[in-house]
């Protein structure tokens, strides 16, 4: 059954890469691996402030806090490339998981209201609480997302279809229309608000501790574990409901499972980061291209790439505004437009 299953995801009319051989996707898979960890040491390595390469390692190795550049590289860097680490390869995975759910290829996270939440959430927090501190908005940040989503799903599986993707499209808008005009309206009444909300909003790795993600990091493995393992069923649903039905498929359950895995994903990295921007959307993309239409590498080739894309633009934010940074969430958006625009050009019209 599971051969054949496999065999059928490939959807064998769809245009796109030429199908390549496990082993070599495995390379392939090695090759990005060894990239994320050159990353991961410019991450480290580099900022608006030089730091000897091997005073990095001392930092790292015989940690002495009474060295300021140590303790920059100790206290400030490490943390947000390790956030940068959890945050990208979970955008990356609920990137792919809700582009497979929905069967659609300009879906990102934001789809299923999940930012939108988070952010009124972190307002309402703001605004009606007195919340001040980002360790504070975390929690809010994470139940607005996981009661967005919920909401969206709740809605959309209403009905003798139930969750068809193209309900969750709809009412995932829906939600996200509703859930940013309140945001609005209560950001335009309160100046100081605005001034908190707008440094959490752009999706920023700076100022953000190791606290704040070991809080999130059960909900970050839990929603990893799930992502990939509904890859194969991903694969059934991209031929069609009919069809998934017919290979005895239950559909409900799949897209419940499927949607779990981005609210935890999506809500923890949100929670941690902020409502970051493309990396959900281009990342998938970049991974196709490379494995096919097979999304158990579409998954884990996403996971490698998402934090590869998001710490690289917090370091080109950190390098090419000197002394001063922009943050990675901008920077992400900059760099995963054109990359964006270049694929939808050469697969054409057809394929969106």
């Amino acid at each position: 059954m599971a051969t054949d299953l496999h065999t059928a995801a490939l959807p064998p009319a769809a245009p796109g890469p030429a199908r390549r051989g496990p082993a070599r996707l495995a390379a392939g898979l090695v090759a990005c691996l060894a990239a994320l960890a050159g990353v991961l040491v410019l991450g480290v390595a580099l900022g608006a402030r030089s730091v000897p390469f091997d005073v990095v390692v001392d930092a790292l190795v015989a940690y002495d806090p009474g060295v300021n550049d140590q303790v920059v590289v100790r206290e400030l860097r490490v943390p947000r490339t390790l956030i940068g680490l959890a945050a990208g390869a979970a955008l990356g995975l609920a990137g792919a998981v809700i582009q497979g759910v929905t069967r659609n290829p300009i879906a990102d996270p934001g789809l299923l209201g999940v930012n939108a939440g988070a952010a009124l959430a972190v307002v309402s927090a703001i605004t009606l609480l007195g919340v001040s501190t980002p360790a504070g908005y975390v929690w809010f940040a994470f139940a607005g997302a996981a009661l967005a989503a919920t909401l969206v799903y709740g809605i959309g599986a209403v009905g003798r279809d139930g969750a068809t993707p193209v309900r969750l499209v709809l009412v995932g808008a829906a939600v996200t229309a509703a859930a940013t005009s309140l945001t609005t309206m209560m950001l335009l009444g309160d100046i100081e608000t605005l001034d908190r909300y707008r440094f959490w909003v752009v999706g920023s790795l700076v100022g953000r501790d190791l606290g704040t993600l070991a809080a999130m990091a059960p909900f970050l493995a839990a929603g990893a574990v799930l992502a990939l393992a509904v890859g194969r069923v991903l694969n059934v649903i991209a031929l069609g409901d009919d069809v998934a039905r017919g290979l005895g498929q239950r559909l409900g359950a799949a897209r419940a499972a499927a949607a779990l895995a981005v609210v935890l994903l999506c809500g923890a990295a949100t929670a941690v980061a902020g409502p970051l921007v493309f990396v959900g959307l281009v990342v998938p993309h970049v991974a196709r291209r490379v494995t096919g239409p097979d999304y158990r590498w579409i998954l884990a080739y996403s996971a490698v790439l998402g934090p590869i894309l998001l710490i690289a633009a917090d370091v080109a934010g950190r390098l090419i505004a000197r002394p001063g940074e922009i943050e990675a969430g901008l920077v992400a958006a900059f760099l995963g437009a054109p990359v964006m625009i270049a694929l939808v050009r050469r697969a054409g019209p057809a394929r969106l």
